[in-house]
């Protein structure tokens, strides 16, 4: 049996880490040391989203865009704040999982909405099959991580699909974001199922 480990692909997200890992920090130091707690943070991220996707659902995209804009980095807060804490558990981890899922899904539902009303059933569309995208890159990764494999890689992760799907919502042009993300959040997950295939090729 094979046993070589195959190396994984740095990802956009994880040079984003290192960039602002002494600013992100420095925030997560400040909100510890006046007893703010992680889960207040995501919490805070989750309803700030669900309130960002009733905005955009009523045609108010560039109010909604702005306040998903805001709440974005709270999904990276949390962490660090439980992590100064000593309060990374397993359990922590999954709630945020759960919660991040919860919050990219209400700004496609807050766009499915808005496409509703406007008639434009073809966008519709895309809102479908670029929600299916998401929820699949983060499908394939959870469940190859159960199964022992790693699968924390690909194009679009969680941070490279805001980057392009709020600020097409905010400066009004949330079509263009959503043909890119219906294309390439099922490409991702396909590049990660390949390469969980490509570990058990390896352990063979």
């Amino acid at each position: 049996m094979n046993n070589k480990k195959i190396e994984e692909p740095k990802t956009f997200t994880d040079l984003l880490r290192r960039i602002f890992k002494n600013l992100l920090n420095g925030i997560a130091g400040f909100f510890n040391k006046i007893g703010v707690k992680p889960n207040f943070i995501t919490i805070a991220g989750l309803i700030g989203n669900l309130m960002a996707g009733v905005f955009i659902a009523r045609g108010m995209l560039f109010s909604g865009g702005l306040i998903a804009l805001i709440a974005g980095p709270f999904d990276a807060l949390d962490g660090a704040i439980a992590r100064l804490r000593g309060e990374d558990g397993a359990y922590g981890a999954f709630i945020d999982s759960v919660t991040d899922r919860l919050s990219e899904i209400s700004l496609y539902g807050g766009l499915l909405v808005y496409f509703n009303q406007t008639g434009n059933w073809g966008d519709a569309l895309l809102v479908f099959f670029s929600a299916v995208g998401s929820i699949m890159v983060s499908y394939t990764r959870a469940r190859a991580e159960a199964l022992g494999y790693s699968a924390k890689i690909g194009l679009l992760t969680r941070v490279e699909r805001y980057l392009i799907l709020i600020p097409g919502i905010i400066i009004g042009y949330p079509r263009i974001a959503l043909w890119i993300l219906a294309i390439l959040t099922n490409f991702t997950a396909f590049q990660r199922i390949f390469y969980v295939r490509k570990q058990s090729r390896s352990n063979e």
